[in-house]
């Protein structure tokens, strides 16, 4: 049976594009820093608070009651290095604002170049799901 897409083995060589050089490291990114800091799920969960509005330290810090506050700080200094939040000052308290951007970039980035290619996909699987459950009926009604 021959494969209804092409397999690695079974791609042919113009189509492949050309790797790259070796190389020791990768190269840095600019969302580097994004990635670092939402790779932790204490830094993960006070996005999702500042998602909802602009929040104090200090009311962060208490709805992270397993940390103390400095984590938090340290953690608040984590996301403000990635631009994922900032910070704004009013009187003693400060606030933290989230910024989108670099989360919006890294979706532009990794998300949507394979959103077409996904989409495809499961568009073909239903087209085939479809004509097999039309067969099947065909099938059955013929057989009854």
């Amino acid at each position: 049976m021959i494969p209804s897409h092409p397999t690695p083995d079974h791609t042919p060589d113009h189509t492949k594009e050309p790797l790259p050089a070796p190389v020791d490291e990768p190269p840095a990114d600019a969302l580097d820093d994004v990635w670092k800091a939402l790779a932790n799920p204490w830094r993960r969960y006070l996005l999702d608070l500042v998602r909802r509005g602009p929040r104090t330290t200090g009311e962060l810090a208490e709805a992270c009651g397993g940390l103390s506050r400095f984590a938090v700080m340290q953690h608040l200094e984590v996301l403000t290095e990635a631009r994922l939040i900032i910070p704004r000052r009013r009187g003693r308290r400060r606030y933290n604002h989230l910024n989108p951007v670099p989360i919006q970039r890294i979706h532009e980035r990794w998300v949507q170049a394979f959103e077409g290619h996904w989409a495809s996909a499961l568009v073909g699987l239903k087209k085939t799901l479809e004509q097999d459950e039309g067969g099947a009926e065909t099938s059955s009604a013929a057989a009854g």
